[in-house]
């Protein structure tokens, strides 16, 4: 261990290792003494063990890593010095009023983080005591978090998701994969019990996820539990890994999964056409009463809620897909409250309709209508909203931030949908030629040279002064550049984009109207690839009106947003 924190690191990212503390503060460095070498060092710290009465352990090394996130601000040597005594005193691997305590050294070798690296053996031949050594630490660095101004994180409350392994990692890495195999796993089960109404067609959505399932079944014929295995991810043995639902999550057993058909959701037969709006009505009047019945009922109204959210981001429409799926991602933490849930309560009732209302009409998964999800979308924004409204009130503040997390991502899909809607119903008038001279001979402006603060201020002249000063005005700026470079008139999109949705209470204008126009790029590149036809009647230069747009000789090319040139594809022919 040792060798390892004074070395290079894996990636050469270990910079100038050193001590910074010691449970003796006269013992010398080894990056730093010509008098102590690590190999010394090690003999020192290890010499404990061999003074155990009875049977020595198998493993006495204890390692702990301390880590800043990045917006904190770099501790000094010394206040990482004072956060390794503390931490270890807290442990009961050396009480500061206790001089025959474990054997500890604390090493820096970057910025933000410290490795303490201690013999889990006293000086006096005893065993120390461990017990709940990691929510008394977990004590300790909250109070060093108000006493060095740094971020105040939460609390273990046991509803963390559970993250893939080092190894896990490295295999995903190997196999050229984008996540892991428990991560797949995790949304896979996720999105089946979600949607899922029985035992039956829980393991039936497994399966049709292309995902290997093993049910464990008691001598009396009853399914008591199950695993889960990636099809061709094996260990070193050439076996499958198995996953039990529990190992995924703690709210993926399947006693937890059962939960959410005891109750059974009376849903009628609704036409698909009718579904999102059904479902928007549903979820409003859920808003109002989340949490309602005591703290038992809101636990069970936000889970049914990360429910709902993982049903949408399945059968959203393409173009925010990926956004919602994030959405629920983060909304995963939200919907795990640390007290016990309750199975009644009507706004888990009306969420777990919703749920499946959406998830049975399949038309409406295959149709992707983003002007019907839109009003389904700013829902359950309300609804994310009160759920974090809940649990702040019962101070939940993991969750509460998972929440507003959640919600600002779905804000930025109703948003991108709105754009993509003005797209749609958009049509633009035929435009004077680009670079031609007026009367006095001055040369207009060509495509791409035109100044976008003017389009601010002819498009959204009541908010230009606001967009102008934002911080996202640059990202704008941008965006509008790229729709006069497509063909298309910057002033009359923004102005039909700005048109669809109030922007008054916008936290920021310019990035909704950013996120407006992602939308609006995305289904024109599209209806260009479905058609052929070119966005705009003319190049770049006048105002949009309404008018006959003409075809051009050849396909227009699909527009991509920035980022996107590594998924180009081979060029299309005719």
């Amino acid at each position: 261990m040792l060798h390892y924190l004074y070395g290079p690191g894996k990636r050469d990212e270990h910079v100038d290792p050193h001590l910074v503390a010691a449970w003796d503060p006269y013992i010398e460095d080894p990056a730093r003494s010509p008098d102590m070498a690590l190999t010394d060092l090690a003999l020192i710290l290890d010499a404990p063990v061999h003074a155990l009465l009875g049977k020595k352990p198998a493993k006495h090394v204890y390692h702990v890593a301390v880590r800043n996130p990045p917006e904190d601000r770099q501790l000094t040597d010394q206040e990482w010095a004072r956060v390794a005594r503390e931490l270890m005193h807290a442990a009961g691997i050396d009480p500061h009023d206790d001089d025959q305590g474990c054997r500890w050294v604390a090493v820096r070798h970057a910025d933000d983080h410290i490795h303490i690296v201690a013999t889990a053996a006293r000086q006096d031949g005893r065993q120390p005591n461990l017990r709940q050594d990691i929510v008394k630490m977990h004590d300790v660095a909250r109070r060093f978090e108000v006493e060095f101004g740094l971020r105040r994180l939460t609390h273990g409350d046991k509803t963390a998701r559970k993250w893939s392994k080092t190894g896990e990692a490295e295999k995903a890495t190997r196999r050229g994969l984008q996540e892991t195999a428990r991560e797949t796993l995790q949304r896979a089960v996720r999105e089946a019990a979600a949607a899922a109404t029985s035992d039956a067609d829980f393991f039936a959505r497994l399966g049709a996820a292309g995902v290997r399932v093993q049910q464990r079944i008691a001598p009396d014929g009853n399914v008591t539990g199950y695993s889960v295995a990636l099809p061709g991810d094996r260990d070193g043995r050439q076996q499958p890994v198995w996953f039990s639902g529990s190992r995924l999550a703690a709210d993926l057993s399947l006693p937890r999964v059962r939960e959410r058909w005891q109750q059974a959701a009376a849903v009628r037969p609704i036409a698909p056409a009718e579904a999102w709006k059904v479902a928007e009505t549903k979820v409003r009047q859920a808003a109002v009463h989340l949490g309602a019945g005591g703290l038992h009922q809101g636990a069970g109204d936000v889970a049914a809620l990360g429910d709902l959210v993982v049903v949408a981001a399945v059968i959203s429409p393409r173009l925010v897909r990926d956004r919602i799926r994030d959405a629920a991602r983060e909304y995963e933490r939200a919907s795990r409250a640390p007290e016990a849930r309750s199975l009644e309560g009507q706004a888990r009732e009306l969420y777990r309709e919703s749920a499946q209302v959406l998830s049975r009409s399949v038309a409406v998964a295959g149709r992707s209508d983003t002007v019907a999800a839109l009003g389904f979308l700013l829902a359950l924004v309300t609804a994310v909203e009160a759920s974090r409204t809940w649990h702040e009130a019962q101070e939940h503040r993991a969750q509460a931030h998972a929440a507003g997390r959640a919600g600002r991502l779905l804000r930025e899909a109703v948003e991108v949908t709105a754009g993509a809607a003005a797209a749609r119903e958009y049509t633009p008038r035929q435009r004077k030629a680009t670079a031609a001279r007026t009367r006095t001979g001055q040369r207009l402006a060509a495509a791409g040279e035109r100044p976008m603060a003017g389009v601010v201020q002819q498009a959204v002249p009541s908010h230009a002064r606001v967009v102008l000063a934002d911080p996202a005005w640059p990202a704008l700026r941008t965006r509008l550049a790229q729709i006069e470079r497509d063909g298309e008139d910057p002033a009359g999109v923004l102005a039909a984009v700005a048109a669809r949705r109030e922007l008054g209470t916008a936290d920021s204008v310019a990035e909704v109207l950013t996120w407006r126009l992602d939308g609006w790029r995305k289904q024109r590149g599209a209806a260009v690839a479905a058609t052929g036809k070119s966005p705009s009647t003319t190049p770049a230069g006048g105002a949009g009106h309404a008018g006959p747009a003409r075809t051009t000789g050849a396909p227009a090319p699909t527009r991509r947003l920035p980022g996107d040139e590594q998924r180009k594809g081979p060029k299309r022919t005719r």
